[in-house]
């Protein structure tokens, strides 16, 4: 990940209301949620809502699915450990003993799937 590409997502989540609305899509993994159920939750307006979605979208963090008349929105996961993989990427200057207890406080919250399971927050 580049650092414009970081910037980019962190800049989108420094917003209560994107923050929250990720937070709320990751709590809704793998099935998301419709833009509409989404503004409910967040008691927004519709057109608000999009703006916020749109910006989400931009920065890589959540992606939409046209379904029949509905758009599904989701997490995207692996952007999640991209994102965090880069914040841990030099693993404490080598010394990856110092950040295992900040990998394993990560490790419980979602298992990785078996392609990915072979790979480590610090690739």
């Amino acid at each position: 990940m580049e650092s414009e590409q970081a910037i980019l997502a962190f800049a989108a989540l420094a917003q209560p209301t994107r923050l929250n609305v990720f937070r709320l899509l990751m709590e809704h993994e793998p099935d998301g949620l419709p833009a509409g159920e989404i503004a409910r939750h967040m008691a927004a307006p519709h057109n608000t809502m999009s703006t916020h979605l749109a910006i989400l979208t931009r920065a890589g963090l959540i992606e939409a699915e046209r379904q029949s008349r509905s758009i599904i929105y989701r997490a995207k996961l692996d952007a999640v450990r991209t994102l965090t993989g880069f914040l841990v990427k030099d693993c404490c200057g080598g010394r990856p003993e110092i950040c295992a207890p900040l990998i394993a406080d990560l490790a419980p919250c979602c298992p990785p799937n078996k392609s990915a399971a072979k790979e480590t927050v610090c690739d």
